[in-house]
């Protein structure tokens, strides 16, 4: 039967193509996927080995609050004296011992802009002359604050030469510096920016308090990491003025690396999400591939039975051609795997990030690609399989087709879904108590699976409104489509469910960022009372606050700031509590240049040491206005106490406590507070366009600051939110490909299905471009049904959303009319692209053999 099974392939070797088509998409996503994190992964650790060389590492042995300023994995630590290093160095054993100083700083490149390369890090680092683990490629190091080197990537990203003047923002401040040497690390560092400074420089700017986050420790060739750990304890026991710890190179390195896996496995699963909705989709495909070919080759399985033919061979033989289309799938879809990723590396090459090694073919990633195709085509033909085997050779020899499946079981289990599901929705939109993210996650899944099951119902019951265009429009081929798209609603569905699961996804991503940009204007509107604001991915340097300020056309300025605290409230013990966020700003700022929606209290309040928390963290931890609120260190250590004296539902701010800047640096340690905004008004009788020329240029030497008005901060988060929609419109394009595909391969066999009622229509007066019209209309048909359902399920699910997650900012449901309708028109082109083959192949079927054909 095997020899049976590969002589069908060989027979049906088109339809069985585009079988093979529909896996390849699908693996080409799982491939890539594990090829691209494991690039990525050798990246990052690539640098993780060239960047952490010591044989051992000092550093603080409590956790601390903060985060890293460099952008660095890790947990954050407690600070460790940098004259420590001094007295490691004495140490039995050591070799060497570097304290290691970093933090931010913004290289302006040639062409007068930040040097920025995606979410890389930017930062200084000191450069000690008798490090051996850099290389000074040219030039010579950097000496006195006027002075950089620049890494070998950064130098070329920033179109700079050694030798070349340019600027830096450091330290709140401009400074112009000239490029003294080009250094290398020996790795690309997957698009960081990095400038070297000379050890006093940096030390002044990132440790002016003489504490670091570690201290690098090498060994003398002869200790191992172990013995130089064990040294190294006792000497730390005794620093009192330190708390420490001491670790190998080893354990430190492994853990960047499990950080750094962490990280990256929220690109695996956001890449497998493409790969499993692909191989989802592309399983309809595949079922409807089969099943099609079941029902031309009745006759062929029941010469089989009649010859000998057990029901199983029957079974193995079809389940066989179904691992044969999986297993050349799965091989496309690895070598399609490779060649997206080779896209992507480019694609990341053009924005600065080097991802660095050749394109990995592991033996996991083809052997998962290959289990993953292989069994899904084989599922996936399992059913039309024991459909066949278990047909009764006399009944499969008759000359009429077999009778259609009923549908009542299938529409009685996607209707209880679909009312689950819907149940769902409406207890999150009604009960505001409940766990509504969870709710709408579940019944967003049981409404989706409910309505694939229940489309081939909707398909008799909807097709006819959706025909009657085309019915009443071109006569009588509309009529002849729409019967031809109605004769089986099972495959007509299937083949649309490509489509209506990308048409649900963008439309339910359509609503909500239409209803993000209509909300987050709402907020802004609101509580955005300032004429303009200036911001920074990276915070406002101190510099530009003093310069703004000393502006003649400014009236008011308000500081907006941030930083990391611990809060402990009524009832909570000290050193429990997890860091938390607060926001500091003047008191006198409410009112003038920000307003916050109060539920309880005054915001008057915090002018005299009181605090505002936001309405959500006092339901979660049992706070009241009045009660009193403590702000301690991890060690339990008090800084200050405030009085709850405000209740606020705002989402113009993020963060849990708002209080006065004077407040804020009490809780706040200085080198943790980063300023967010500079809130501006302008001066009596200055324009608005007089102050935003004076601020653009006040602010246009420390080149990553920008200057907004209402709108224009409102436009750049709505342009946020359009970030993520173009992500999912990516999705959308690799749904439209696989439908396509899908319905591409159901008018083929359809064609192939129908061969003699084709010729007897020819032979009766059908033209060629009739026939072609038939089969388009049913294309589109098609087409439009998946996108109708699709988008009404998307925007059905995305409608609940604005009152679930109105805590987080999302108010306002908008439904953008326009987009959907644009999906529609998609809808009838993808119709008719797919329509352009099988079209062209029915029309060219000769006449006589088409009615000979049995």
């Amino acid at each position: 039967m095997r020899r049976v099974a590969l002589r069908g392939i060989r027979a049906h070797l088109v339809r069985f193509v585009l079988s093979v088509l529909a896996v390849a998409l699908g693996v080409a996503f799982v491939a890539g996927t594990f090829s691209l994190r494991t690039m990525m992964s050798s990246t990052f650790s690539g640098i993780v080995d060239s960047t952490l060389l010591g044989d051992a590492y000092v550093r603080g042995a409590e956790p601390a609050l903060g985060r890293s300023m460099t952008g660095t994995t890790g947990e954050t630590r407690n600070t460790v004296p940098a004259g420590l290093a001094d007295r490691i160095a004495t140490v039995r054993g050591v070799d060497q011992a570097f304290a290691e100083i970093s933090g931010p700083i913004v290289l302006v490149g040639k062409d007068g802009t930040a040097v920025q390369s995606t979410q890389s890090p930017s930062f200084g680092v000191a450069l000690y002359p008798d490090d051996a683990t850099v290389t000074i490629a040219s030039g010579r190091a950097p000496n006195g604050p006027t002075e950089i080197g620049l890494e070998s990537a950064t130098l070329t990203s920033s179109g700079l030469s050694v030798g070349d003047r340019t600027q830096v923002v450091v330290a709140g401040e401009i400074r112009t510096v000239q490029i003294t040497g080009k250094i290398s690390m020996g790795t690309a560092l997957a698009g960081a920016t990095i400038v070297y400074l000379d050890v006093a420089t940096a030390t002044a700017i990132y440790a002016p308090d003489g504490m670091v986050s570690t201290i690098a420790v090498y060994a003398h060739p002869d200790v191992t990491e172990t013995s130089l750990v064990a040294n190294l304890a006792p000497v730390l026991s005794r620093d009192q003025t330190a708390v420490a710890e001491a670790l190998t190179g080893d354990a430190m390195r492994a853990e960047a690396r499990t950080d750094i896996e962490a990280q990256l496995g929220f690109v695996q699963a956001f890449m497998l999400v493409f790969a499993g909705i692909s191989l989802f989709v592309g399983a309809f495909i595949i079922s409807n591939t089969f099943s099609m070919l079941v029902r031309q080759r009745t006759r062929e399985f029941a010469l089989l039975r009649a010859v000998g033919a057990s029901p199983t061979q029957v079974f193995a033989s079809i389940l066989t051609q179904a691992a044969v289309v999986g297993l050349l799938g799965s091989a496309l879809g690895i070598a399609g795997g490779l060649g997206l990723v080779s896209l992507l590396r480019i694609g990341f090459d053009q924005v600065g990030m080097d991802l660095s090694g050749s394109i990995p073919l592991d033996a996991p990633t083809v052997i998962v690609s290959l289990l993953v195709g292989t069994v899904v085509a084989v599922v996936a033909a399992a059913l039309p399989a024991r459909r066949a085997a278990l047909t009764a050779p006399v009944e499969a020899m008759r000359e009429t087709t077999a009778t259609e499946r009923s549908l009542l079981v299938r529409t009685i289990v996607g209707g209880v879904l679909t009312t689950l599901g819907a149940a769902g929705l409406v207890v999150a939109l009604l009960a505001p108590d409940s766990d509504g993210s969870a709710l709408v996650g579940v019944g967003a899944g049981l409404l989706a699976l409910g309505t694939l099951l229940l489309a081939p119902f909707l398909v008799r019951h909807c097709l006819g409104v959706l025909a009657a265009v085309f019915v009443a429009a071109v006569r009588p081929l509309g009529r002849l489509a729409r019967a031809n798209v109605a004769r089986n609603p099972r495959r007509t569905a299937n083949t649309a469910s490509a489509l209506m699961v990308g048409m649900a996804l963008v439309g339910a991503a359509s609503v909500l960022a239409a209803s993000a940009t209509v909300s987050t204007r709402a907020i802004v509107d609101d509580g955005w009372t300032s004429d303009f604001s200036i911001r920074s991915t990276t915070g406002v340097p101190v510099g530009a606050v003093a310069d703004i300020r000393a502006l003649d056309t400014v009236g008011a300025m308000d500081v907006l700031a941030y930083g990391p605290t611990v809060v402990v409230g009524p009832g909570e013990r000290a050193g429990t509590q997890d860091a938390s966020f607060a926001v500091g700003i003047p008191a006198e700022a409410f009112g003038r240049t920000i307003d916050l929606d109060v539920v309880e209290g005054s915001l008057d309040t915090l002018a005299n040491g009181a605090v505002a928390v936001k309405a959500a963290t006092a339901k979660e931890r049992g706070w009241s206005l009045g009660d009193t609120v403590t702000f301690a260190s991890r060690a339990g250590a008090v800084s200050a106490s405030a009085r709850v004296g405000a209740i606020i539902d705002s989402n113009l701010v993020s963060v849990p406590i708002v209080m006065s800047d004077r407040l804020l640096a009490q809780v706040v340690p200085p080198g943790q507070v980063t300023i967010e905004f500079l809130l501006v008004n302008a001066a009596p009788d200055v324009t608005a366009a007089t102050l935003r020329a004076d601020l653009v240029k006040a602010v246009g030497p420390y080149v990553v600051l920008s200057v907004s008005d209402k709108g224009d901060f409102a436009d750049d988060l709505a342009g946020q939110v359009n970030q993520i929609l173009v992500i999912l419109y990516a999705l959308l394009g690799l749904s439209i490909i696989i439908a396509i595909l899908g319905i591409v391969n159901t008018l083929a066999l359809s064609v192939i299905e129908r061969t003699r009622e084709i010729g007897l229509m020819r032979a009766v007066g059908l033209g060629r471009l009739q026939l072609a019209g038939i089969i388009t209309i049913e294309s589109v048909l098609t087409a439009l049904f998946g996108t109708v359902v699709g988008i009404v399920l998307g925007v059905a699910v995305a409608a609940v959303m604005p009152t679930v997650f109105n805590g987080v900012g999302l108010t306002t449901l908008a439904i953008p009319w326009a987009q959907l309708a644009g999906m529609l028109v998609l809808a009838v082109v993808v119709g008719v692209l797919a329509a352009l083959w099988p079209a062209s192949r029915a029309a060219r079927l000769p006449v006589l053999d088409a009615v000979a054909s049995d």
